[in-house]
């Protein structure tokens, strides 16, 4: 599993459903670059059993992000229609009406492996390693649980990577906004299980022992 933290993260231009029904082609990253925050998560599959709770989850704290500055982002391997589809099914019948944040459409499964999220890899042939119709696929085509928070400079600065029965804690994604935001804005470094409103330190010897006299 690559390590992107530190790193920019991998732009793509690929097609998304955006407004929780309008279609967009060539949806970038870098749009955002110098403008937002961008929370950007990996699913397996529409119309799954995990995947809804997660995806109407960021929704239902989507106005925490906006007010964070912050951008969400869904992608699965997925088709444009199908993430239309999903998202006209109402809720009662398995669907996820009513999100709004884009779902970008990872047919081809480059984002996921960009990404180094992708839950298997193509096992080439030796006579013809050219042909994606040839080869054997180890594992499972679709992405892992990964979740990447990407600073302003489209440099990522916190990864997490689930796997697939594993669903994530929105609240955890919020946090480590805060905590990013806070370093940028006071220089303070955030202790362990830190949120919004907690002391934090400076990044010296001195902070660290007086911080832990207090805890």
């Amino acid at each position: 599993m690559a390590v992107l933290v530190g790193k920019k993260a991998p732009d793509f231009s690929a097609d998304a459903v955006v407004n929780g029904g309008d279609f967009v082609e060539n949806f970038t990253l870098s749009q955002f670059h110098g403008k937002k925050y961008v929370v950007l998560f990996f699913y397996p599959l529409d119309f799954t059993f995990v995947c809804p709770t997660e995806i109407i989850a960021f929704q239902d704290k989507l106005k925490e992000f906006e007010s964070r500055d912050v951008q969400v982002i869904g992608v699965s391997v997925d088709s444009k229609y199908s993430h239309w589809a999903w998202l006209n099914t109402p809720k009662n019948k398995g669907g996820i009406e009513g999100v709004t944040y884009p779902l970008v459409a990872d047919l081809s499964k480059t984002i996921a492996r960009n990404y180094d999220v992708l839950a298997g890899d193509y096992e080439y042939d030796v006579d013809d390693n050219t042909n994606m119709e040839t080869m054997k696929f180890n594992g499972a085509p679709v992405a892992y649980r990964g979740l990447f928070l990407i600073d302003k400079k489209g440099m990522v600065r916190h990864q997490l990577v689930n796997d697939l029965p594993l669903g994530r804690s929105i609240e955890e994604a919020i946090r480590m906004v805060d905590a990013l935001k806070h370093n940028e804005e006071k220089g303070e470094v955030c202790p362990a299980n830190w949120s919004e409103g907690k002391e934090a330190m400076k990044g010296n010897a001195e902070s660290v022992a007086a911080y832990l006299a207090k805890h």
